[in-house]
């Protein structure tokens, strides 16, 4: 074999399309561009404009609603957490809580909390500290001999931005004190007489 000889594997590699050559060369003539006008060019980021009209998406009636503030819990059946006990991955002797169904694979991550529903059937004797629990839920765990603790909602986070001291300053409330209190003790100050020192004593 030859360096002239040398090739690469037949579809290795393959050769830029030749555009703009005429019909017959598959994608020929515009080029895969359509026709004319603006978005034959390139560049062109056009989207929903329709040439100053009013948007489709604006001439549309909205409906619906979307709360910011709701809360996603994760839904447990008691069946489930009988069959996470007979495989041994959660202990009865333990408090059962989000941690312990995530650890345990039951639910693959904790969210808002935990919510337990009746379907299935439940054996084992679990103490549950979970977000709420439905009443028949609720019923089935303490004829098991269980008990469930329902525990507190989580406390909102605020939101980062301006605090009501920083909005306090910016209307000028705590500014105007302040310059206020500096004005005053500047007063005090200039109409305090001034203390000999010891040397026009001597």
């Amino acid at each position: 074999m030859k360096l002239n000889q040398l090739a690469t594997k037949h579809g290795a590699t393959t050769s830029r399309r030749r555009v703009g050559r005429g019909p017959g060369s598959g994608i020929g003539k515009t080029g895969g561009h359509g026709q004319k006008g603006q978005k034959s060019r390139t560049g062109v980021a056009i989207g929903s404009f329709e040439g100053g009209q009013m948007p489709i998406h604006m001439r549309l009636p909205k409906r619906g609603f979307h709360n910011v503030s709701s809360k996603h819990f994760q839904v447990v059946n008691v069946g489930r957490l009988q069959e996470a006990v007979d495989a041994g991955k959660l202990d009865p002797k333990k408090t059962v809580d989000a941690v312990a169904l995530q650890a345990a694979g039951v639910i693959r991550r904790p969210g808002d909390g935990v919510r337990v529903l009746a379907k299935g059937a439940l054996k084992a004797q679990l103490s549950l500290d979970v977000a709420g629990a439905s009443t028949a839920a609720t019923a089935a765990i303490e004829a098991a001999g269980g008990t469930i603790t329902v525990l507190p909602p989580k406390p909102r986070t605020e939101k980062k931005g301006r605090t009501k001291t920083s909005r306090a300053r910016a209307k000028g409330e705590i500014k105007g004190e302040a310059k206020g209190e500096i004005k005053g003790e500047a007063k005090d100050a200039a109409k305090a007489p001034e203390k000999p020192s010891k040397a026009a004593k001597e």
